[in-house]
């Protein structure tokens, strides 16, 4: 079920995005419906979580440790960097560093599934990255662009609040009173989310498809950059400290893969549609970059692990 839903999915958010860009005049009208999306999202990966799946982080202390270090250091630094060394302008670099500071996509399980990942340890990280990033998020773009804009820390963290811990607790506490319900509905969460996140992406394309052509190609080159170096060096950190590859695979993916969903909603709501532009185009290309890796690891023969 996970892996044809995941098989489709850059294809879906390639269509959608494709008909926005198009046909912009369908979609704009519900740009209200993008937090409403991205809460549907939470609380669907909320409704897969139970306490045993946070209490596994205990287990695997230095694991999940390390991911969220490289998680919420990794990936902004190198997105300023990026923003830095291309000369993008100041609503671009905005967009970048937002993207890179917000916490793994939901995507990454799936993803982490498909490379015959540790899908406990990579649910766990998502789960705490994505309740840390509710502080975390506010405070990084703070600290990392405050001097070029006034950041609304307290609106934005109230809207984290909101969008995020809200509905993942509420799954969880859901999951936890009526199990044996939710058990019969899990196998159309991944549906739901990939129908919400496909939407969300649409409607993001449509509210920026007269800007799209008075941006340089070279935010395309940012993008492929940024989620490059995350899935790069989340791997390459993680074997240096000692990890096996499987756990390395693992880190990486959840480093590499943003909620690219929520970063857009944050600066389309403080910011400006322009820079939510990174976050759109980085919502399609880590799906299909985490499809394409996750092939490849999937195929290693054992005889290569054994030596990674």
């Amino acid at each position: 079920m996970l892996a044809n839903v995941n098989r489709f999915f850059p294809l879906l958010a390639l269509l959608g995005a494709l008909t926005a860009y198009l046909e912009p005049n369908w979609f704009t009208d519900l740009k209200s419906s993008i937090v409403p999306l991205l809460m549907i999202i939470m609380l669907s990966m909320g409704l897969t979580l139970n306490l045993q799946d946070f209490a596994n982080a205990f287990k695997q202390k230095r694991a999940v440790v390390t991911g969220l270090i490289l998680q919420f250091s990794v990936m902004p630094l190198s997105a300023l960097l990026i923003s830095f060394l291309l000369g993008l302008d100041r609503d671009l670099t905005i967009g970048m560093v937002l993207v890179g500071s917000v916490a793994g996509g939901t995507a990454s399980n799936v993803v982490c599934y498909l490379a015959k990942g540790d899908v406990a340890l990579s649910i766990t990280m998502t789960a705490l990255s994505t309740l840390a990033s509710v502080i975390l998020t506010p405070l990084i773009i703070k600290l990392l662009i405050g001097q070029m804009i006034d950041i609304p820390l307290i609106d934005m963290l109230l809207s984290l609040v909101k969008i995020v811990l809200i509905p993942v607790s509420l799954g969880v506490i859901i999951n936890h009173l009526l199990k044996s319900l939710v058990t019969k509905i899990t196998p159309a969460l991944p549906l739901i989310s990939i129908f919400a996140i496909v939407m969300a992406i649409t409607i993001i394309v449509a509210l920026n498809a007269n800007q799209f052509d008075k941006v340089s190609p070279i935010i395309l080159l940012a993008v492929f950059l940024h989620n490059g170096l995350g899935l790069a060096l989340g791997y390459i950190c993680c074997r240096l400290l000692g990890f096996n590859h499987t756990v390395c695979k693992t880190i990486s993916i959840e480093v590499g893969l943003q909620n690219s969903g929520l970063a857009t909603a944050l600066c389309i709501k403080f910011f400006s549609p322009i820079s939510a532009i990174p976050s759109a185009i980085f919502s399609i290309w880590h799906n299909l970059s985490g499809a394409i890796l996750a092939g490849y690891w999937a195929n290693l023969k054992e005889s290569t692990k054994s030596n990674l």
